[in-house]
């Protein structure tokens, strides 16, 4: 328990806090976006007004999203100053870089957009409204990509050396394109839209259920549903990719995932352990439930092919186990419920029972898709805690160590900072469920549909 008095260890833990609260509202922000762009298309392509209705419902909770998303990302920023000034230090010259495109290309685009896209009704024409709403899609998009970006260069820096404490640019377009980024940015994208799905979905069986607007819910709900059984799917496709990648790049975070400790002999499987209970002492599993040739299958596509053990490291470079360990199977098993979901649903619908007459009667399959509001974002938090622990104990990996890059601060100081960080973010999920709570239980119907041309805003602007 010496790790309980290690201000390194706090450190890492406020900035896991911090990240883990922030990273549930930007990528609830993403999928929003996505969903509002295909509900004004659809009211512009068929002229529908519950599509119009559905634009402005989910823009308000969007509005509330971005708000939240945007305060609780400034500690981020904070921290790299108080907490790992000696990381800034030394990769200032291209992870601020990043972190400044992000701002200026990305944050700043979007904030640009929001305004007329929320306050743009009745006052700019509806293929301009249409054209800032898919901005505001593009800049929180592009925010995704730079923050993945700057990432993927933790988890397999390309490009640069490490010279004098300092990290050099050798190649900038090598350092973005590094050997993670394709990956890591198109998994995190899904995995914000596919959460967003889940949420929107299970609020629009939250509403069915209770009898309020079921022919205007059942739209989102379909829509939800039918994009669910795509998405869902491709991000268990992507993780697998991804998983493949980190056993090529970053094999001490693959085997300390799966608490696979010793290199299967050539010739020989090695097994996927389904549950374990690591003892890092004498580097082996102090209980397992193994499925025979699982990893080679998963990684290598061959039921012998090799794959490194965490003993082949040296124990000063293994990272933690438990915590990728379980993390990593949470987030694959709300992945597969989703999936079964997701399933059951578009069987229900090809089956005519999900028709605006019939819906409220699938009880059991609308209540599991409310209790699946927060299992998307449960996912996304696990993923990260996997993705992050796993890279222990570097901030890049392979080129500066978490311990070379905090700043020396006492117990004290940082342990008042975690404290006060909790304590604002339960202030602010607190005001988020009672704002949503109001913004959920409002009547779209009531949302009067404009009417103003292109002609009409022209000469308004006159």
């Amino acid at each position: 328990m010496d790790f309980l008095t290690d201000p390194v260890f706090w450190s890492r833990f406020q900035f896991g806090l911090t990240t883990s609260f922030h990273i549930c509202w930007s990528s609830m922000s993403v999928g929003t976006a996505v969903f509002l762009v295909i509900m004004e298309a659809a009211w512009l392509k068929t002229g529908n007004d519950d599509y119009y209705r559905h634009t402005k419902f989910w823009g308000k909770l969007f509005l509330l999203i971005f708000a939240i998303g945007v305060v609780s990302g400034i500690p981020l920023s904070v921290q790299f100053g108080t907490n790992w000034e000696k990381f800034s230090a030394a990769t200032g010259g291209f992870f601020g870089h990043l972190l400044g495109f992000e701002a200026a290309m990305a944050f700043m685009l979007e904030s640009a957009f929001l305004g007329i896209m929320l306050l743009g009704w009745n006052r700019v024409s509806k293929p301009v409204h249409f054209f800032s709403t898919v901005m505001v899609l593009f800049g929180a998009s592009l925010s995704v990509f730079w923050i993945m970006v700057a990432n993927s260069w933790m988890q397999t820096p390309a490009g640069v050396t490490f010279e004098n404490n300092r990290i050099v640019v050798n190649d900038y377009l090598a350092a973005i394109f590094n050997p993670d980024w394709f990956l890591g940015f198109s998994h995190m994208w899904v995995a914000c839209l596919e959460a967003s799905l889940f949420v929107i979905g299970g609020i629009s069986a939250w509403k069915i259920l209770n009898g309020r607007g079921v022919a205007l819910f059942r739209k989102s709900f379909m829509i939800a549903a039918g994009l669910a059984i795509v998405i869902a799917p491709l991000q268990f496709l992507l993780g697998d990719a991804s998983g493949r990648m980190i056993a090529k790049h970053q094999p001490a975070k693959l085997a300390a995932t799966e608490s696979h400790w010793e290199t299967n002999p050539a010739g020989e499987p090695a097994a996927w352990n389904a549950i374990a209970w690591p003892d890092r002492e004498n580097q082996k599993n102090a209980f397992q439930i193994q499925i025979p040739y699982g990893l080679s299958l998963i990684i290598t596509r061959s039921f012998t092919g090799q794959v490194k053990g965490l003993s082949e490291f040296p124990k000063d470079e293994q990272p933690p186990i438990l915590i990728p360990f379980y993390a990593f199977r949470i987030m694959m098993g709300i992945g597969f419920g989703l999936i079964a979901l997701a399933l059951v649903t578009i069987w229900l619908w090809f089956k005519g029972r999900l028709r605006t007459d019939k819906i409220a009667e699938q009880k059991k399959v609308l209540f599991l898709w409310v209790c699946t509001v927060p299992l998307g974002y449960i996912a996304i938090v696990t993923g990260w805690m996997t993705r992050e622990v796993g890279r222990q104990p570097w901030t890049v990996y392979g080129l500066l160590r978490t311990k070379a890059s905090a700043t020396p601060l006492p117990l004290g100081a940082v342990g008042s900072t975690v404290f006060m960080y909790t304590a604002i973010y339960t202030v602010l999920f607190l005001l988020f469920i009672y704002l949503a709570a109001k913004v959920l239980a409002g009547d779209p119907a009531a949302d009067t549909v404009p009417s103003i041309s292109p002609k009409e805003a022209g000469h308004g602007s006159k």
